[in-house]
């Protein structure tokens, strides 16, 4: 089988229509899931620090259960199983003229269930970095225990939270190529169509690898970004330059006496 150089071409910079729907439901998907996502597992990460047994059994046990099972069969149980054992079906709705169907709705559902089981670890483990002195002083200031976390914590921790959080959404991303498995015509799922239809099963996978890639390419620069607002709010150094970040160049690690000396020079 010969590389056929022009189809390559074609598809990569002439996309079809069917194509960039398929680029747009995968970006809806990944944004829409993980913004669930990051809601859920705010919910399970303090209910996880909860003093209150129950809650925190709940939560272990929903991150256990999701962390070790696949999402490919989370997503066949949600989608085919619910309606096998007669509990739920996805059906098409309508919102606001825009028809979504059901099997997208089952893939969000079920991406956000999954990744929120990342996410809470990931909160928790921000929560956690932040010093208890911090909340112990602003409770004596006369805070509450939840204006304490959300003037003093919160706010530190989210720095700390960006960069994890980022590559889960990346993540994220690049998990909706399994998503053809109940149906959704995502990106990889309309790929598939098109090299069936073609027998050029090489190139277009090639292209839509790259599409992939684009995509997370994007979202690391947007997430540097981030990062560098948060940093310059706390007085620190901008993170590496993107070429770095995508390249693998890493700078120099600074000592604890150069950050203590920026931090100074930053207050000052």
């Amino acid at each position: 089988m010969n590389f056929d150089w022009g189809f390559f071409w074609g598809a990569l910079f002439t996309p079809s229509d069917r194509f960039l729907d398929g680029l747009t439901l995968t970006i809806v998907i990944s944004a829409v899931a993980m913004v669930c996502a990051f809601v859920l597992g705010l919910v399970v990460a303090l209910m996880g620090r909860s003093s209150f047994l129950p809650f925190t059994i709940l939560a272990s046990l929903y991150i256990w259960v999701v962390r070790g099972t696949p999402l490919l069969v989370q997503l066949v149980i949600i989608y085919t199983g619910l309606a096998a054992a007669g509990l739920y079906r996805f059906e098409d709705a309508d919102f606001a003229g825009i028809v979504i169907q059901g099997a997208v709705q089952a893939a969000i559902i079920g991406l956000a269930l999954n990744e929120s089981a990342y996410v809470a670890e990931i909160v928790r483990s921000g929560l956690e970095s932040v010093e208890r002195g911090q909340h112990e002083a602003a409770l004596s200031l006369g805070m509450t225990p939840g204006g304490a976390m959300r003037r003093v914590i919160v706010p530190q921790a989210i720095r700390i939270m960006v960069p994890p959080l980022g590559n889960s959404f990346n993540q994220l991303m690049k998990q909706t190529s399994i998503l053809s498995i109940i149906g959704v015509s995502e990106m990889f799922q309309v790929g598939t169509i098109i090299s069936s239809a073609s027998f050029r099963v090489f190139e277009i996978y090639i292209v839509v690898a790259i599409y992939y890639l684009l995509l997370t390419t994007i979202w690391t620069i947007i997430q540097a970004k981030i990062e560098n607002v948060l940093n310059a709010r706390a007085g620190l150094p901008k993170a590496e330059p993107i070429y770095k970040r995508l390249f693998g160049v890493r700078p120099k690690r600074m000592t604890k006496l150069e950050m203590q000396q920026q931090l100074t020079a930053a207050k000052g």
